[in-house]
């Protein structure tokens, strides 16, 4: 399922929900274990988690970003900084198994942003992959998802800063 994104009252709010057989445990493992983020994330590592923790991005030329964590309750919810934005993430029960709401905040909407929406729209469909012990074309997978949220945000009719 593609994000919802909304114009908001300071910029813009583009929010991914997904539906997990799983139990929240197995689904938070995925967001802040380590091995198992990057298996999904491999950029991504938890250098302290706890809110005012850090997140640590290996930006792939020898530089790393520091990303502040901005919210944290073991088990539910995990939000940080993203560059000027923000992740949130959060977990709640579900009939016998997890909702995963993910929700990113946009301070503005760049040339960028369609590819980071569907980057989180495959990072979400790698986890469910991955609990289910199953594969999916990463590359593949984007590559369909990227001209869509292209075309969602020129629907909004959007200008690009």
């Amino acid at each position: 399922m593609r994000a919802e994104v909304i114009k908001a009252e300071s910029g813009y709010k583009a929010t991914f929900v997904r539906k997990f057989v799983q139990g929240q445990e197995e689904v938070w493992a995925m967001l802040t274990e380590n091995p198992k983020l990057q298996q999904w994330f491999s950029e991504l590592t938890i250098e302290d988690l706890r809110k005012g923790g850090n997140i640590k991005f290996n930006m792939g030329n020898g530089k790393y970003e520091n990303m502040a964590i901005l919210d944290y309750k073991e088990g539910q919810k995990l939000a940080f900084e993203w560059g000027e934005d923000h992740v949130h993430f959060e977990l709640t029960p579900d009939h016998g198994g997890t909702r995963l709401e993910l929700v990113e905040t946009i301070s503005k909407i760049v040339p960028h942003t369609a590819k980071d929406l569907a980057g989180w729209h495959v990072c979400l469909d790698v986890i469910e992959a991955l609990l289910e012990g199953t594969e999916i074309a990463r590359e593949e997978e984007w590559n369909k998802e990227y001209p869509e949220y292209q075309r969602l945000l020129e629907s909004m009719s959007v200008s690009f800063e």
